[in-house]
């Protein structure tokens, strides 16, 4: 019986020595049978909550021209602002208006590998338009950053790893990312308001994301082994957290990542505003290091567990795919991520990255072919089950 429900798990309890066990083996059946969890009382508080979507939705009412003064496409970046409809996530268009950040980094040096540039200076708001902005998202940021990892050295051990299993996969001063969106209602979008895709099926990419819905609109769903889209409404005081492939990869499928998508708000509405911080991983880490050495071995009996959960629900542990996939045109992890910000955004692509642009859609051109070959030749085997997602390296 796959998941119908979207558990909740309380952080205090993890400091707890006395309530440490109960909250371990929560998060381990989160882990193994969701892959998405509500998180509360994460250590910030309502006020500092209530600052982040304040300035995230004050970020939308500024004037236009303020926000294509940091558009995406002006940087190499993929930091920015990204005007409605311009990003695609499984070959179609996501309705949603947005601004990336990460902790702060300076440009790259020259001859460092293309994909430092991700690893670039922020494009913020104007000071004189939101004057509290940078200040706030860089406290939020910082926080989210070291809660993120302390939240990584549980899931360690809740599937009795050591605390520190994860720590080789970070820099001392590692990047993380964050998006401020805002998903227009479909009444807005006009003839766009066809589709109700705010943000395609999709499986994010790296460790483990935390999602604060900063408007009380539903329109997250996760889906459950059947195929079954379980809604994930917003809960007041708590984070949403999914966890990537980069975590399926490194415990052998034990952690398992969920496909989500985002519907837009029905006519009349009014937009969802959500922020989602995405804990980044060392972009040199390579995919033998990765897939080879990852973090040891997790422990047989654990990851029977796993296979039982998988057949219980009748599934399958899903092959790790793209952004974690060896044997492909990237070598890094660097370099699949920042293939993938290619993908997602051919706007910024095609003025910075003309060659890498042209080589991702051969690339997606072969997959198709290749991908159209294999249902032809077992149509009707996945009736009813999930459908496959896209992966998403934000």
């Amino acid at each position: 019986m796959s998941f119908t429900s979207i558990p909740i798990l309380d952080l205090s309890l993890a400091k707890d020595p006395a309530t440490k066990p109960q909250f371990l083996k929560e998060l381990r059946f989160a882990l193994m049978e969701v892959g998405f969890l509500y998180l509360k009382n994460v250590g910030i508080s309502d006020e500092t909550f209530q600052r982040v979507i304040e300035e995230g939705v004050g970020f939308f009412d500024i004037p236009e021209e303020e926000k294509l003064k940091i558009e995406m496409k002006n940087a190499p970046s993929f930091l920015g602002y990204s005007r409605l409809s311009a990003e695609i996530t499984a070959g179609a268009i996501d309705h949603r208006e947005q601004i990336d950040l990460s902790t702060e980094h300076p440009a790259p040096p020259p001859g460092a590998p293309i994909y430092y540039n991700l690893l670039g200076p922020n494009q913020w708001p104007s000071p004189e338009v939101l004057p509290r902005f940078r200040e706030v998202f860089t406290d939020y940021m910082k926080r989210m950053g070291e809660i993120s990892i302390y939240f990584t050295s549980l899931i360690a051990e809740a599937i009795e790893l050591p605390s520190d299993a994860f720590n080789k996969y970070f820099d001392a001063d590692q990047q993380h990312k964050l998006k401020i969106v805002k998903y227009p209602d479909v009444g807005q979008l006009g003839e766009d308001g066809k589709s109700r895709q705010g943000v395609g099926p999709h499986k994010d990419s790296m460790l483990s994301s935390y999602l604060l819905q900063a408007s009380p609109h539903r329109g997250l769903q996760v889906q459950n082994m059947r195929g079954e889209w379980i809604d994930c409404p917003p809960i007041p005081g708590t984070l949403v957290v999914a966890i990537g492939q980069g975590l399926e990869a490194l415990t052998q499928g034990v952690c398992v990542s969920t496909t989500h998508r985002v519907l837009s708000p029905a006519a009349g509405e009014g937009a969802r505003f959500s922020i989602p911080f995405f804990q980044g991983v060392r972009l040199d880490a390579d995919f033998d290091e990765l897939e080879t050495v990852g973090v040891g071995k997790v422990p047989g009996h654990v990851r029977e567990e796993r296979r039982r959960v998988a057949e219980k629900n009748g599934g399958r542990i899903d092959d790790v795919e793209f952004t974690f996939r060896k044997g492909g045109v990237a070598t890094t992890l660097g370099e699949a991520t920042f293939r993938n910000r290619v993908k997602s955004h051919p706007d910024v692509a095609e003025r910075w990255y003309p060659e890498i642009l042209k080589s991702v859609r051969e690339e997606q051109a072969r997959l198709a072919e290749k991908t159209t070959a294999t249902a032809t030749g077992v149509r009707g085997d996945l009736q009813g089950g999930p459908a496959p997602a896209a992966v998403k390296a934000h």
